[in-house]
């Protein structure tokens, strides 16, 4: 799952990138308003964490126009701003959620992994690809009944492979949904994670590849 936050104070950025990280997420981290436009524009977020007072502007106000186009987007304001009506505006912007600052990093996790989860409550919990099944409410994958023990970055990339199970997912989609920023476009990080992938789910091996094009989950031998 892939995050933007959006924090000018760079001591706490970095410990919310990196905790966010910690915790298997994709993180795109900017520090002002326009940088947070453009990289809303370019990728597809599962959520965002935006402090109000920001270069630029208040972050909700940047909510409100946004959701008037009708991006919807789950949205934290995570800010230093704790009135009654600080509060009242977050959400009439169209904020999702808000927490006030100083604040305990585990619960900013655990309401980001609700909004993330909120993002995609149209998906199954349960995903199933021959004998491969996907449990999304409790992080697990199990074949043919055993567990698999992945790691989240393999967890993430199965799922998008599940959840186009029998069509080909190409690199570029790998790479906008299960890394951020910072992936090196010359890194062979993709190839190496689906052959984790390869090895932990055994043989027949259930992920075709698609010569120059991508991956595709399916049931071997289909």
């Amino acid at each position: 799952m892939r995050v933007l936050v959006v924090e000018d104070d760079i001591a706490i950025r970095e410990a919310v990138e990196g905790e966010l990280r910690a915790s298997g997420f994709a993180v795109d981290a900017v520090d002002d308003i326009d940088d947070a436009v453009f990289s809303l524009d370019v990728n597809d977020y599962d959520c965002c964490v935006f402090d109000r007072t920001l270069p630029g502007g208040d972050a909700v106000d940047l909510v409100s126009q946004r959701r008037s186009t009708g991006d919807s987007v789950p949205v934290l304001f995570l800010t230093a701003r704790d009135s009654v009506q600080d509060r009242v505006a977050g959400f009439e912007a169209g904020g999702d959620d808000y927490l006030v600052k100083p604040f305990a990093m585990a619960e900013l996790v655990a309401r980001v992994t609700a909004l993330c989860r909120r993002s995609r409550e149209t998906a199954p919990s349960m995903v199933h690809v021959a004998d491969i099944v996907i449990d999304r409410s409790r992080a697990e994958v199990t074949r043919a009944g055993v567990l698999v023990p992945l790691t989240t970055k393999e967890r993430a990339v199965l799922d998008l492979l599940a959840s186009r199970a029998g069509s080909v997912v190409s690199r570029t989609d790998l790479i906008e949904h299960c890394w951020d920023e910072n992936y090196d476009p010359m890194s062979n990080t993709v190839d190496v994670h689906i052959a984790g992938l390869r090895r932990k789910l055994g043989k027949p091996s259930p992920i075709r590849t698609v010569p120059k094009v991508g991956y595709v989950l399916e049931e071997p031998g289909g």
